[in-house]
């Protein structure tokens, strides 16, 4: 059996509406309510005020004082009353003497009889008005008394009846209710369309859905380890996620959100990158301590709303990559030392089969002594295990290339006399792409040659490399060290990262990086120098 659905809940946006119509409709319902309310009484007011001014202006004819002193006042009195009734606009006029009994009246039968209402006040000499139910219904009157020489000598009453007044009213009810209508409708219009615009901002979702929304968001951007940065029209920061603080060195406490992009401190390329108008896509960019990869997208809407930036951080995977591109050197050595090996050992089997035993035994004593030799000569120099294998891996690397590479007799680098806080990965990724660059300098030129030193003083650990390559144009100093920046043609994986990697562990470990143009004796090249302070790691392992 299939359930029934349940109902979707009314979105955000048709709450809103239906909440605003109701309060509008109360608001026109209670304001054209009280304009009633107060238009009636006004009109009571106003009804009132006419009664008593023509009852007054009755009172005060001499007319009226001369009939009643005659014989039979009704007789000039009542054609009189009637006539006042039809020019003032009133419903009635009754003219009686003091005690009540009618000299007029519109029903010609009520002469003669009492006034039905009060008289009391005006009998007293004060003129007042009522609201009474009499022969004729519901009516606002008001009476006074006729005075002739100080004596009260009859009384009058002018009246409007309710229904008259309620008439009046229709009109201005009429009008009251159209202005309502117009008002609820143009309310409602309005409404409407506001509600529409907050239905397309809200994608129609209601408030447990929004509510929903934010809690996941706020759930994923603690959640992702990547960095994401969220940049408004202006390229200021308008969201920042915690992966995003710790690959940009944004310290928790530090309020960025508003900021400028520009103002963030970050590197050059990278800020670029940032405030670029156009997309970028796995972008490699360095900061002071990372790698990171680095993609913008702009926020799709018509106008220009904002860019999404994410972050990865490829420290280690770029570190790997060095180490992996390292092992691939060396197999590639390796190859190439047994093909050697191969041939060499073919010339001893072969100068054994020629009979010549003790030219093989020499041929082979040359060649094993000569591989001992530059063995012993690294180990000697540079007795850091990790150093001097990387040393002697290059050395065969270099030699397959065509370069010498020898280690300097100033070297001297005892192992155990580096500190754990200098990591032997920063060493290798320092000193591997110093060697590499200057093999790739060196190689193709007259006695290619490539010289290491590498020797540690109570305060130091100097690392220099030099080249017979063809130096480094003075121009280019400091653009060397920039990541993208290369004089060699750009192969498959792209160039100019490994002397920018230097350059980062170099800043890590608080060390200088430095290049000049004199190479080894004065025939050229270039001689990049790394010096870092060892008392600085000593003090941070106490």
């Amino acid at each position: 059996m299939r359930l029934p659905a349940l109902p979707r809940p009314r979105s955000l946006a048709g709450q809103l509406f239906a909440v605003q119509a109701v309060l509008i409709a109360l608001v026109v319902a209670g304001y054209a309510l009280f304009t009633y309310v107060s238009d009636r009484h006004q009109a009571e007011d106003s009804a009132a005020r006419q009664a008593t001014a023509v009852a007054r202006s009755i009172a005060d004819s001499p007319s009226v004082r001369a009939a009643i002193r005659t014989a039979d006042p009704t007789a000039l009195l009542e054609p009189y009353a009637l006539q006042v009734t039809r020019d003032a606009n009133v419903d009635f006029v009754t003219i009686m003497n003091p005690s009540g009994i009618r000299w007029t009246h519109p029903d010609r039968k009520q002469i003669g009889k009492p006034f039905l209402g009060n008289i009391g006040a005006a009998q007293r000499g004060r003129t007042f008005t009522e609201t009474y139910t009499g022969t004729l219904g519901a009516s606002v009157r008001a009476v006074t008394p006729i005075r002739d020489d100080g004596r009260i000598v009859g009384l009058v009453s002018a009246g409007i009846k309710v229904e008259t007044i309620s008439a009046r009213l229709q009109d201005q009810v009429t009008a009251l209710l159209g202005v309502a209508g117009g008002t609820l409708l143009l309310g409602a219009v309005g409404t409407y369309v506001v509600n529409a615009r907050l239905r397309r901002h809200t994608h129609g979702m209601n408030a447990g859905e929004l509510s929903r929304m934010h809690d996941y968001h706020q759930a994923a951007l603690h959640a992702v380890r990547e960095g994401l940065l969220m940049l408004d029209g202006q390229y200021r920061v308008a969201l920042i996620n915690d992966g995003g603080r710790e690959l940009l060195a944004v310290g928790p406490e530090e309020d960025v959100v508003g900021r400028s992009v520009a103002g963030l401190g970050l590197p050059a390329p990278l800020t670029g990158a940032l405030l670029s108008s156009e997309p970028r896509v796995d972008e490699v960019h360095l900061t002071a301590s990372r790698v990171l990869v680095v993609n913008t997208s702009p926020v799709s809407g018509g106008e220009r709303r904002g860019t999404v930036v994410t972050l990865r951080d490829v420290t280690e995977l770029q570190s790997l990559m060095g180490e992996l591109d390292s092992e691939r050197g060396f197999t590639q050595a390796l190859r190439s030392q047994a093909h050697e090996a191969a041939n060499r050992l073919h010339t001893v089997v072969s100068l054994i089969e020629l009979g010549r035993a003790e030219e093989a035994v020499e041929f082979a004593t040359a060649e094993l002594e000569l591989a001992q030799a530059l063995t012993d000569q690294v180990v000697a120099a540079v007795s850091e295990p990790v150093l001097a294998a990387l040393l002697l891996g290059k050395t065969a690397q270099a030699n397959e290339r065509g370069v010498e590479l020898v280690v300097s007799p100033d070297s001297r680098l005892d192992d155990g006399l580096l500190p754990p806080e200098l990591s032997t990965r920063d060493l290798v990724t320092i000193l591997g792409n110093l060697i590499d660059n200057a093999v790739d300098a060196a190689q193709g030129t007259v006695g290619a040659r490539v010289t290491v030193t590498a020797y540690a003083s109570a305060a130091e650990l100097v690392l220099r490399v030099s080249d017979t390559g063809p130096g480094v144009d003075p121009a280019h100093t400091d653009l060397v060290f920039q990541r993208g920046f290369s004089t060699k043609p750009a192969g498959p994986g792209g160039r100019g990262l490994g002397l920018a990697l230097v350059r980062q562990a170099v800043n890590r470990h608080e060390g200088t990086l430095t290049v000049v143009e004199s190479g080894e004796d004065g025939e050229g090249g270039a001689v990049f120098e790394v010096r870092l302070p060892l008392h600085t790691a000593l003090d941070g392992g106490r």
